[in-house]
């Protein structure tokens, strides 16, 4: 009886002490965009709508499984679970991933000039690079555009490598505040590392003009700063793969050393297969095998080995002409169907009277609308309309149907409508 009660005294006491281990850590706050997926899918109303996805939807709002993507699951059918293949086919995987970002022509890619890994889709690219950067940079600082995505603060701040912002966007305008993103490129200590949307920049769907790119280029010339693209949706702005890439074709003219996190996730719609590559472009092909091993020896640190069965997808398309050229043709589909939602909307809103300036929604490209609506009105759209998106306004055009377009144009036009008629009372 004794023997008893001690064993649950002991057993008590211990759970008592294994609980002082970690009892100061209290829960993490919500991912602002996760967090709207979470909020939608608890409403139950027939006519909510999510803005906030950033994977591409049809025109039901319905994943899509690109034919491409079918065809090359029948040819690779088995082969994933063949240890043999993984190193082989991550191999040209990479080396048809460059092609893509750096030109299939280029002189880089013919001087075997890019040392570049297989990643965990384009967070896990950034990841890697930060790690990176920490490791042989340990004093530089990295500048994010204000506005991101977000999680690429979080990918930096865990790396340990101290953050600056730089100017991007004008909520004026709703367009690019090019005057003030020169001044900070200027005014940045020389040899800062950047983060760069080279298209379809996310949340605000703004990018430079190819004349801006030139003078950014020319400045970063200047100040010796390396810059860091991150190109998770190459082929939704323009819907052509190498326009999309031209900032990077840009920098590659002016000789810049420049890196790159590539993601298949939205342009091919393999987002939970979580397929990535980074790249870093070197001096010259003897300092490839050098940097090329240091990244996977980080990576191995991280997570050992990235799986295998989304590269052999990609790599099969990206290697196969008749394949690469069907993603290329349901690539331009995607793109126009984005575009065609931009337009549709715009002309609801037109349509509706609208007090407010709506041309900024066609002048942005890509998956992203930034809308210029206010956290409140963000608030009401969803309390009243079941209309979900990020509270910076960030519209994703991918979650915009055919079907729900007027509903969304007169859910937003009521809302801004009342707020516009409120601050004309206020001024009278």
């Amino acid at each position: 009886m004794w023997r008893y009660m001690m064993r649950r005294y002991s057993s008590s006491t211990s759970a008592r002490k294994l609980g002082l281990w970690w009892d100061r850590v209290g829960p993490a706050m919500k991912d602002p965009i996760t967090g709207v997926t979470e909020s939608f899918l608890a409403d139950s109303s027939p006519n909510k709508i999510n803005l906030g996805v950033g994977a591409y939807r049809d025109d039901e709002g319905k994943p899509v499984v690109l034919r491409c993507v079918r065809e090359a699951e029948a040819r690779i059918a088995g082969s994933e679970f063949l240890e043999s293949v993984s190193a082989a086919v991550s191999s040209k995987f990479v080396e048809e991933s460059v092609k893509l970002v750096y030109g299939n022509d280029s002189d880089v890619v013919k001087e075997g000039r890019v040392a570049g890994v297989q990643a965990l889709s384009g967070t896990g690219a950034c990841r890697l690079f930060a790690e990176f950067q920490r490791h042989f940079h340990p004093d530089s600082r990295i500048y994010l555009p204000d506005p991101t995505w977000s999680n690429h603060h979080n990918i930096w701040k865990d790396a340990q490598v101290p953050e600056r912002t730089f100017h991007y966007y004008d909520h004026d305008s709703k367009g690019l505040n090019f005057s003030a993103l020169i001044d900070d490129v200027k005014n940045a200590q020389d040899g800062s590392f950047f983060l760069l949307h080279p298209c379809a920049h996310n949340p605000t769907g703004v990018d430079p003009t190819e004349e801006q790119w030139r003078e950014i280029s020319y400045q970063f010339k200047v100040k010796n700063h390396f810059p860091f693209f991150d190109m998770a949706y190459q082929g939704f702005a323009s819907g052509n793969l190498d326009k999309d890439a031209r900032a990077i074709r840009i920098f590659l003219e002016d000789d810049h050393l420049v890196g790159c996190a590539q993601s298949f996730a939205k342009n091919m719609g393999l987002y939970g297969h979580r397929v990535g590559c980074l790249s870093v472009l070197c001096a010259d092909s003897n300092q490839v095998g050098s940097i090329r091993s240091q990244l996977q020896r980080i990576a191995r640190a991280m997570y050992s080995s990235p799986p295998v069965h989304g590269v052999l997808l990609v790599s099969t398309i990206l290697s196969d002409p008749y394949l690469k050229s069907l993603w290329i043709e349901e690539l331009k589909t995607m793109a126009n169907r984005i575009r065609g939602m931009r337009t549709t909307l715009q002309d609801s809103l037109e349509r509706l009277d609208s007090p407010l300036n709506w041309d900024h929604i066609t002048n942005q490209v890509g998956m992203f609308c930034f809308s210029g609506l206010t956290p409140d009105q963000i608030d009401r759209l969803a309390r009243e309309f079941h209309i979900y998106m990020t509270r910076d306004g960030r519209i994703s055009m991918a979650g915009v149907t055919t079907g729900n377009v007027s509903y969304l144009a007169n859910a937003i036009h009521e809302t801004t409508r009342s707020d516009q008629e409120a601050k004309i009372l206020c001024n009278a």
